[in-house]
């Protein structure tokens, strides 16, 4: 099922924040908790699953933090929900056999229906359209001086 739970929603934030701000460079866990409002118990798990499945780069030491592990236009919002859709581990009631007649074979294709449609509107929607709304909006970006080694994926 389809559905915005914090994790997700905390999730798609991280990911545009760090695609917002970085510049180039890594951004740390806590100017993400601090910009977007998210507890760092939650964020930390996020970001770790995030960089299992290839969305971001982790970096230790003194200059660590996260960056996208690939350009911002090839990340879809679609591809974060099944991330975190995965990690939640819920079950889609929609799926489940059992229920009346009328549920199994009126309510619940009209339900998957709509959430195969929403899941194509994520999946063609991009970390760059998402930056690029951002600035339309005129929210500020905090770029600090930063490491050159790590490749910009703003464009």
């Amino acid at each position: 099922m389809l559905r915005l739970s914090k994790k997700l929603l905390f999730a798609i934030e991280a990911v545009v924040d760090i695609a917002y701000h970085a510049g180039g460079n890594t951004v740390r866990s806590s100017d993400i908790s601090r910009r977007q409002g998210i507890p760092r118990r939650y964020l930390e798990q996020v970001l770790q699953q995030l960089v299992h499945h290839g969305i971001l780069a982790g970096q230790r030491g003194p200059r660590g933090g996260y960056r996208l592990a690939r350009e911002r236009r090839r990340i879809s919002v679609g591809e974060i929900i099944r991330i975190v859709r995965q990690l939640e581990g819920t079950i889609d009631p929609a799926s489940e056999p059992d229920g009346s007649e009328i549920g199994v074979k009126v309510v619940r294709p009209l339900w998957i229906d709509m959430q195969r449609e929403m899941m194509e509107r994520f999946d063609h929607t991009t970390i760059e359209q998402l930056c690029e709304t951002a600035r339309e909006k005129n929210i500020a970006r905090e770029l600090e001086p930063g490491n050159s080694n790590i490749p910009d994926f703003s464009i």
